[in-house]
C-alpha cells in the first residue's frame, strides 16, 4: 500500500524548500514594505501567507480582545462588605456576554446597579468624517471593539467619555449629544472648577503615517504630539498646547531627543490633574501633568506656559496623579519596568504620596498591594478617601479593589461574564465628594425614560 521514497529525494525537497522559502518570504516583505516592482505577484504571494491568520480570526471570538487571565477563578462582581458611607461607582467595563463596552452606576452602599449607559457606538461612528485621523475608527473602534474610558457624569447629566476615539458625551439614554473630532482623545477626562474638561488627545495633524497592506499595517515611525486640552461641557475646545512643546519651551528638549534613538512617543500622557484652590506650591488653575514614558509628573502653569515642578526617579510607568491636600499629591506607581524582551513588574503596584513641604516620597498601604498582588502591567488608577480608605482598579485584570484606612481588604470586583470569562475594565470612577453625590442625586431624580 505505501512505497518507499528515496532518501535522495527527501533531500533534494529540503533542498529547494529553503530558497523557495526564503524568496517566498522576500516577497512578501516586499510587498509589505511597499514595494510596486513585484506587482501581482506579492499580493497573491501576501494573500497566500495571510491564509492562517485568516483563518484563525474565523474561529477567534469577537471578545478576544477583551479577554484577560483569570487569576481569580472564585470571585464573580462584587465581593465583601458594602460601603457605610453613600458613594458610588461609575464602573466601565467589557461586557463579555454583550460584546460591548458598557458603563453601570453602582449605589458602593448596597452593590445595587441604579443605570446602565450602552451606546450605540458604530452609528456614532457613521457620523465621523473618515479623513487620514480616523481612517481605522470603525475597525478599531466599533461597538465590540471599545471601551468608554474613564466615564465622567457632568451636572446636566451628560456622560463624557473617549478611548483613543473622538471625545464623545451621551445622555442618560445613551444618546449622542456630542462627539469632538478634532484630535484623538485617551485616558483620563476631569472637570476643573469652571466646570471645564481636561482630556489628553494626540494632535492632529500627525506625522505619523499609517497605511493598510493586506491584513498588515505598516507605519512610518512619525512623531505622536501629545497635548492637553481643555473643553467646555459642549464640548467645545477652550485651550490646547502640544505636551512636547511645552518641554521645548521650558529648556527640556534634551530629554525628547537625546535619548541616542529615536522614540515616536516620548510623552504618553495619561492624566490631566487640574489644581482648583491656591496653595504654598501651587495655584488654582495649574495642571498635574503625568508623563508615563518618562516615569514623570509635571506641575504646569497653563497662565504663564511654566513647569513649576517635576517629579522623577521613584516611580516606573506611572498613571494616575491626584491632589490631596495643599502640600501632598499621590501617583499610582505601576513598578513596570522595560527590558530587552518584555516589560515587567518589579514586585507589585504601589501608591506613592509625594509631600511638597518636606520633599519626600512615601509608599501608601504598600502591604495590601502586595498581599493582594495587584499588578497591572499598565493602566490602572487609585484614589485615596479623605478617610483614609483606598480605590484601586487593577486594569489588566479585570479587578476593582477598596481598601480601608487599616489595609484591610473591604470589597472586591471582577468583571466576569456569565459566560464565565474576565474582562478588563476601562477606569472606573468612584464619586464620594458631597458635590459628586448631588450631581448623581440630581442624575437619578431628573433622568427621563428610554424607549429601549
Amino acid at each position: 500500500m505505501f512505497k518507499k521514497i528515496e532518501i535522495w529525494i527527501l533531500y533534494l525537497v529540503v533542498l529547494l524548500g529553503i530558497p523557495i522559502t526564503i524568496g517566498f518570504g522576500s516577497i512578501v516583505r516586499h510587498e509589505i514594505l511597499g514595494g510596486k516592482r513585484l506587482g501581482w505577484v506579492s499580493k497573491t504571494a501576501l494573500f497566500l501567507s495571510e491564509i492562517p491568520i485568516n483563518f484563525k480570526e474565523i474561529l477567534t471570538t469577537k471578545d478576544a480582545a477583551f479577554v484577560v487571565q483569570d487569576r481569580f477563578p472564585a470571585l464573580d462582581g462584587f465581593n465583601g462588605t458594602p460601603n457605610s458611607t453613600r458613594s458610588y461607582l461609575l464602573l466601565s467595563r467589557y461586557n463579555g456576554d454583550l460584546n460591548e463596552g458598557i458603563v453601570e452606576l453602582v449605589d458602593l452602599t448596597n452593590f445595587e446597579i441604579l443605570h446602565t449607559w450602552n451606546p450605540d457606538i458604530d452609528e456614532f461612528n457613521q457620523l465621523v468624517d473618515k479623513t487620514e485621523d480616523f481612517k481605522f475608527l470603525r475597525r478599531d473602534r466599533n461597538n465590540t471593539r471599545m471601551l468608554m474610558r474613564h466615564p465622567l457624569l457632568l451636572k446636566d447629566g451628560g456622560l463624557v467619555f473617549q478611548e483613543h476615539s473622538p471625545l464623545i458625551k451621551i445622555d442618560n439614554c445613551s444618546n449622542l449629544v456630542f462627539q469632538n473630532t478634532h484630535d484623538q482623545f485617551h485616558h483620563s477626562a476631569e472637570k476643573d472648577f469652571n466646570g471645564d474638561i481636561w482630556v489628553p488627545s494626540n494632535m492632529y495633524p500627525q506625522s505619523l503615517h499609517i497605511e493598510k497592506v493586506g491584513r498588515y499595517i505598516r507605519e512610518d515611525k512619525g512623531y505622536i504630539d501629545d497635548a492637553i486640552v481643555k473643553l467646555s461641557a459642549n464640548g467645545e475646545i477652550l485651550f490646547e498646547k502640544s505636551v512636547s512643546q511645552i518641554f521645548m519651551d521650558n529648556g527640556l528638549e534634551y530629554i525628547l531627543f537625546g535619548r541616542g534613538v529615536f522614540l515616536n512617543d516620548p510623552i504618553h500622557l495619561n492624566d490631566i490633574q487640574p489644581v482648583d484652590f491656591d496653595g504654598e506650591f501651587w495655584k488654582k488653575g495649574d495642571l498635574f501633568l503625568s508623563v508615563r514614558n518618562q516615569s514623570m509628573i509635571l506641575l504646569y502653569r497653563p497662565a504663564t506656559n511654566a513647569i513649576i515642578w517635576k517629579g522623577t526617579g521613584k516611580f516606573f510607568n506611572q498613571h494616575d496623579v491626584d491632589i490631596l491636600n495643599d502640600h501632598k499629591i499621590s501617583i499610582f506607581n505601576n513598578n513596570t519596568k522595560d527590558f530587552r524582551d518584555s516589560s515587567v513588574v518589579d514586585g507589585y503596584n504601589e501608591v506613592i504620596i509625594y509631600d511638597f513641604k518636606t520633599n519626600e516620597y512615601t509608599s501608601f498601604l504598600s502591604d495590601s498591594f502586595t498581599n493582594y498582588e495587584v499588578k497591572t502591567l499598565n493602566q490602572g488608577l487609585s484614589e485615596i478617601l479623605p478617610n483614609g480608605d483606598l480605590f484601586v482598579e487593577e486594569t489588566n485584570y479585570g479587578r476593582t479593589l477598596y481598601f480601608n484606612s487599616d489595609g484591610s481588604l473591604r470589597w472586591t470586583h471582577v468583571n466576569r461574564s456569565e459566560n464565565g470569562k474576565v474582562y478588563s475594565v476601562g477606569w472606573s470612577r468612584i464619586l464620594y465628594l458631597d458635590k459628586d453625590i448631588q450631581i448623581v442625586n440630581n442624575f437619578l431624580t431628573s433622568r427621563r425614560k428610554c424607549n429601549n
